[in-house]
């Protein structure tokens, strides 16, 4: 799309919701996915599960969590669960921030916008990351993940519907931004309008269906840094 489609969906947007891995900052940027994947494997084999070969090579710990809760077996779901969380936490204390992710924060809490994150970790480890960097007074509500229930994460609309209803808002007067083909997905289906962030090669191309995409946060920010009140 070009440049004034973006400003008219940012212009209509009383409400911004924010992924927060990708348009905040890389959550495993000096904590590496892969290695926690690997972690969450060891607790799904020393609980007895067999691994099929696909997962053996999997680097996105949030596919095994997936996986496991496709047992019947909810106290195994919890512990991946479990562990999962306290490694997002600990990568969050060192996780890469978004150039501009921060101003876009600021520039709409300025604007009069509020601000949600809808994201696919865990709420707590969104909140740590905001906390310490001075973020948190202006981010509310934080969705993250359902605990131990990987069927509600994004592509699955239930996070943006509940920011949406916990903002008291109304879809068409949000707009998700966010980096993946499931934030594009949950926001469509929640009838929310969506621009996606394409921060690495090829993923204009995935993002295809988003309203509008953007190169680089900073196109957000400077939008928004021009309605401040």
């Amino acid at each position: 799309m070009t440049a004034p489609d973006l400003a008219t969906l940012v212009d209509r947007a009383r409400y911004l919701l924010l992924d927060f891995d990708g348009p905040i900052c890389r959550v495993f940027a000096n904590h590496s996915a892969a290695t926690i994947a690997a972690e969450l494997r060891r607790v799904l084999v020393d609980q007895g599960v067999s691994l099929p070969e696909a997962l053996l090579t999997e680097s996105d710990p949030l596919e095994i969590m997936r996986y496991s809760a496709t047992f019947r077996r909810p106290g195994l779901a919890r512990r991946v669960e479990e562990a999962l969380r306290a490694a997002e936490l600990l990568a969050v204390r060192s996780a890469e921030p978004t150039p501009y992710g921060r101003e876009v924060i600021v520039a709409a809490h300025h604007s009069g916008r509020r601000v949600a994150i809808v994201s696919n970790n865990s709420a707590e480890a969104v909140r740590t990351y905001l906390t310490e960097r001075r973020l948190a007074g202006y981010v509310h509500p934080i969705i993250g993940r359902a605990f131990a229930d990987p069927a509600r994460m994004k592509p699955n609309p239930w996070p943006v519907i509940a920011a949406v209803r916990e903002l008291g808002a109304q879809p068409e007067a949000c707009l998700l931004i966010g980096d993946s083909t499931s934030d594009v997905d949950a926001a469509q289906a929640a009838r929310v309008p969506v621009i996606g962030y394409a921060n690495k090669p090829g993923k204009r191309t995935r993002l295809a269906k988003a309203d509008a995409i953007i190169d680089s946060m900073a196109e957000l920010a400077s939008l928004l840094a021009a309605d401040e009140l």
